[in-house]
């Protein structure tokens, strides 16, 4: 993988484009697939703010595209849900976060049967940052530290007293633990980089063709 992708900037424009593409690819079914589980579950509140839409503008959020793009990990626009539309709130608030990473990961499991079916060279450089991408989205993002989705994962499927004790103590510290989490504290790599970074490259290594790891 890439270590910085602005380093593409300069080295490799059009690869760098083809991951700016993935990236927004990323991002906007991420975002999505959180809306439209919500709206599935009886909660209306995303519709009604725009986000059950698949216009990339509506799901980009500045600061987590620009962690992305300069540490590999980061995250989308916050979709808004309102538990109280939800039939079992805890359960459902889990199921609404899972989709996101869900969808990523369903769509690189898609992508890579076409580079699998048609192995074409110009074929791979044009999907591979993209299956990239949405695998690192998706496994950044099931990292059980608020406001990622891996939090909201966790809380929904403990037993009811943990999750509420855990909600507690993560809507303290939650920011803390994300920043934590992503600064680059050992040798210029973050935790994250260390903690998902070989999930990624297995997880790509079972993906992508032998040829291309």
């Amino acid at each position: 993988m890439i270590n910085n992708m602005l380093d593409l900037l300069f080295s490799s424009p059009l690869l760098f484009f083809l991951f700016i593409l993935g990236l927004v690819v990323a991002v906007t079914i991420h975002e999505f697939s959180h809306a439209l589980a919500a709206d599935k579950l009886g909660d209306p509140t995303p519709r009604l703010n725009g986000r059950l839409t698949l216009n990339p503008l509506a799901h980009l959020d500045p600061l987590g595209t620009l962690s992305l793009l300069i540490a590999r990990v980061g995250w989308g626009k916050p979709v808004p849900i309102d538990p109280y539309n939800l039939a079992r709130p805890r359960r459902d608030a889990a199921l609404i976060s899972l989709a996101g990473p869900g969808s990523n990961l369903i769509l690189a499991f898609v992508l890579s049967l076409f580079i699998r079916v048609l192995p074409s060279p110009l074929l791979a450089t044009l999907i591979v940052p993209i299956i990239t991408i949405n695998v690192s989205l998706a496994i950044f993002n099931l990292l059980p530290v608020p406001p990622l989705d891996g939090a909201k994962i966790l809380i929904g499927f403990l037993p009811t007293e943990w999750g509420v004790e855990l909600e507690e103590n993560l809507s303290q510290y939650g920011l803390l633990l994300l920043i934590l989490v992503i600064f680059p504290f050992f040798g210029g790599t973050s935790l994250a980089e260390k903690l998902i970074f070989p999930v990624i490259n297995l997880i790509l290594s079972f993906l992508l063709p032998f040829w291309m790891i």
